[in-house]
């Protein structure tokens, strides 16, 4: 049975097929094709036959998110099939899950891959979102200096620079941290650079804490400290994916045709709490 005869439908992406990317993609895919990249070939496999069952017409590829190589073939795979109206970036490492090199690889460096490639395929009047993380905001890990180095480095020399060195970044949270504010200054330069020349819009999503499949792994190692910020918490509780796709949607929807560049902040009120002293990190 054919679901869709439209022809020339725009294109949705989503590199990192987990939930809260999903729950965002749900939220604005309708009438489009959807390019789901992810290194797992079996998720993938799920997300195909999860979204062709909603009536998706749905494309998958394997993506290496820390390979320019791999990057750029995901782009020109979505270029193919259309004008790519959307793009969200999901891809990254808890600082449970990875070394300190592998985070500044993946998450800072591949995303700089991704802003790049998307970039140059990104229709007008197109959006994207990049998800980051309330770590961003925790502690200032750059001076101005190194900020603007971040911004303004290609993204195939961003790992020689002295501030991404592994004797400056020399734990996983660090690493986590860090790229987690890179990320945010790679957006802000692509939206007034690239993605702006084109029309299309890019902004980043910090969520806080969200209760996903993956973030038990970071509950087993230190559940007493997230305890600590739960409890903090002016929202008194986690967050859901859920929440995330709505945010999510709001930015890459015309009712935000006016916001680019910036970062939401998602995270029931956990920064303020840090800020005002009411958390203190590694209390």
């Amino acid at each position: 049975m054919i679901f869709d005869r439209n022809e020339n439908r725009p294109v949705s992406v989503l590199l990192g097929a987990g939930s809260m990317g999903t729950a965002i993609l749900r939220r604005v895919a309708a009438g489009t094709t959807i390019l789901f990249g992810d290194i797992s070939e079996k998720r993938l496999a799920e997300v195909k036959k999860e979204y062709e069952g909603y009536g998706y017409a749905v494309e998958t590829q394997i993506v290496d998110a820390n390979s320019r190589e791999s990057i750029e073939k995901f782009a020109k795979k979505a270029a193919s099939l259309g004008e790519v109206k959307y793009y969200i970036h999901t891809a990254g490492a808890s600082p449970n899950q990875a070394s300190p090199e592998k985070i500044i690889a993946l998450d800072l460096v591949g995303s700089a891959y991704a802003l790049d490639a998307f970039g140059r395929v990104i229709a007008k009047g197109g959006a994207g979102l990049l998800i980051s993380s309330q770590t961003g905001y925790m502690f200032p890990p750059l001076s101005p200096e190194e900020e603007l180095q971040i911004m303004t480095t290609p993204a195939e020399k961003l790992s020689a620079l002295p501030c991404l060195s592994p004797e400056r970044i020399n734990n996983s949270g660090t690493a986590y941290i860090v790229a987690k504010k890179a990320n945010h200054l790679q957006v802000q330069y692509a939206a007034a650079n690239q993605w702006g020349e084109r029309g299309a819009r890019i902004n980043t999503l910090s969520p806080g804490i969200i209760v996903t499949p993956l973030a038990y792994d970071e509950f087993q190692a230190n559940g007493a400290g997230y305890q600590r910020m739960i409890d903090a918490t002016p929202a008194k509780r986690v967050g859901t994916p859920d929440e995330i796709g709505a945010a999510g949607a709001f930015l890459l929807s015309d009712a935000a045709s006016y916001i680019t560049g910036t970062d939401l902040l998602v995270d029931g009120g956990t920064i303020a709490a840090l800020k005002n002293g009411k958390f203190k990190l590694g209390a």
